[in-house]
């Protein structure tokens, strides 16, 4: 049997060419550190990096022969968002939900609850398969995690 081929070093974008496959992954799919994926190939790999990696897309996982697979972002269940959009993407960041910001449109994952909101704001909101690139975070290349009521922000945070 022979051995799965692994990418041990993801290059940034930009920083390579000449991919000999590519892998389409979601927002979700995007923040690994070790995973067996299958490129659009056929071909499977395994991702075995030194931490956890957030990618945004146009990086290449470097393979340990030399070969570069990039990564595209996925298709994924969206909802654009347009409107007050200054007010609309308070909104959206006091309940802690990744957001895709553009100038004049707001991107979220697909998510009934917040469409209600949103829709409920005032917002237009339109369903649509598009790959999902939010913000990271302010301070660095994070990712804005969900939110839990159950940890303290400190006396002065309040959610309206």
């Amino acid at each position: 049997m022979a051995l799965m081929r692994r990418a041990t070093r993801v290059r940034a974008a930009g920083s390579w060419s000449g991919a000999a496959d590519h892998v389409a992954l979601d927002y979700e799919g995007r923040f690994l550190r070790r995973k067996r994926l299958v490129a659009a190939s056929g071909a499977d790999f395994l991702v075995d990096l030194e931490e956890v990696t957030n990618l945004t897309g146009g990086e290449a996982f470097a393979l340990e022969d030399g070969s570069l697979i990039e990564v595209r972002p996925a298709l994924e269940p969206v909802l654009v968002i347009t409107g007050d959009l200054t007010r609309l993407a308070w909104h959206i960041g006091n309940r802690h939900t990744p957001c895709q910001i553009e100038p004049a449109r707001l991107v979220i994952r697909d998510d009934h609850v917040l469409e209600a909101m949103l829709k409920g704001l005032g917002a237009r909101v339109e369903k649509r398969m598009e790959p999902f690139r939010p913000e990271s975070g302010a301070y660095g290349m994070g990712r804005t995690m969900g939110h839990e009521h159950g940890h303290s922000h400190g006396a002065f945070h309040a959610h309206g």
